[in-house]
């Protein structure tokens, strides 16, 4: 009798997931199309105020304050309150702008004054650089400003680039963000076993790997991340291992009026052991010192509402 209970338990909760899975996935198709409607721009601005409402009634918004006093212990409240106001406005325009994300990216190279987005001609340089070299290359990103573009800014310009992703747990709106996401951001590697394979692969291919580097691994090895000890995804210095080119950040700061600036950090150079070889925690601590640097430039635009520190 107590096997028939535990299966029909089972059944229920996996007929519970499926509906929660499907009713999520009809929710952010549904936004997803909606918001397509709307002007892009307007739109953002009134997403980032709904966040500044509903934010601070959410658990991560104690989170998000845990880890700013943690970051800057120098800040008072009002400016740790400041900066977290930020952090839900920036959350909501990114919502807003995920829906538009095939005509978002404006930049015209004959006439940057007029564009949305700003570029520093170290920038043009430097991009310059990794297209025509004809190497490969690692570029880490962090989830500051608007964390999507970087992918976009790369297939407009001409960078044949692989981007890893991690999917949502929801397996329909996984397939309603992948489809908007496919549409130019290059090469898209979804997290998980093969991953570390595929990437490789597109490196010994000439092309150009890209990945996010700001969250916590259980499983990552130890950087010190404003003064604290973290774990960080190893992932970029395994490959570095595999195929040595150059190591790049990049970074979309988010402007007043509604614009950008994308920029390409200088190269950053890996650390080696005395045998010449890679150090993979060293230079992961390169990296995330890099991030750190971004983000005490600009604290209300990074996504402080994870755990980072564990």
């Amino acid at each position: 009798m107590s096997h028939l209970v535990l299966r029909t338990k089972l059944r229920l909760r996996n007929a519970a997931k499926a509906l929660g899975d499907a009713a999520v996935g009809a929710l952010t198709i549904g936004m997803l199309r909606t918001t397509r409607f709307f002007d892009p721009v307007k739109t953002a601005s009134r997403f980032g105020r709904a966040l500044r409402f509903i934010g601070p009634r959410l658990r991560e918004d104690r989170i998000g304050r845990e880890n700013l006093k943690a970051a800057f212990p120098e800040k008072s409240p009002e400016e740790i309150e400041k900066i977290l106001t930020g952090v839900w406005d920036n959350l909501g325009r990114i919502g807003a702008e995920f829906a538009h994300l095939d005509h978002i990216w404006d930049y015209d190279i004959n006439c940057p004054e007029k564009s949305r987005v700003e570029i520093p001609q170290r920038t043009h340089e430097l991009f310059a650089q990794l297209k025509n070299d004809g190497k490969p290359a690692l570029i880490f990103a962090s989830h500051l400003g608007n964390w999507e573009l970087p992918a976009l800014a790369a297939v407009a310009h001409g960078l044949d680039a692989a981007i890893l992703f991690r999917r949502p747990n929801s397996q329909s709106a996984d397939r309603a963000i992948e489809k908007i996401r496919a549409v130019k951001m290059g090469t898209l590697i979804p997290a998980g076993r093969e991953a570390p394979l595929k990437l490789a692969e597109a490196l010994q291919k000439g092309q150009h790997v890209a990945m996010l580097v700001d969250q916590y691994l259980t499983n990552g090895v130890e950087v010190t991340f404003f003064g604290r000890k973290t774990k960080a995804n190893p992932m970029l210095a395994r490959l570095l291992r595999q195929v040595d080119c150059p190591i790049h950040g990049t970074r979309i700061i988010r402007l007043p009026g509604n614009r950008f600036r994308a920029e390409l950090s200088e190269e950053v150079k890996p650390v080696r052991d005395a045998d010449g070889k890679v150090d993979i925690q060293g230079t992961m601590q390169a990296v995330t010192s890099v991030v750190e640097g971004w983000i005490r430039e600009y604290p209300e635009q990074w996504l402080w509402l994870h755990r980072r520190w564990r």
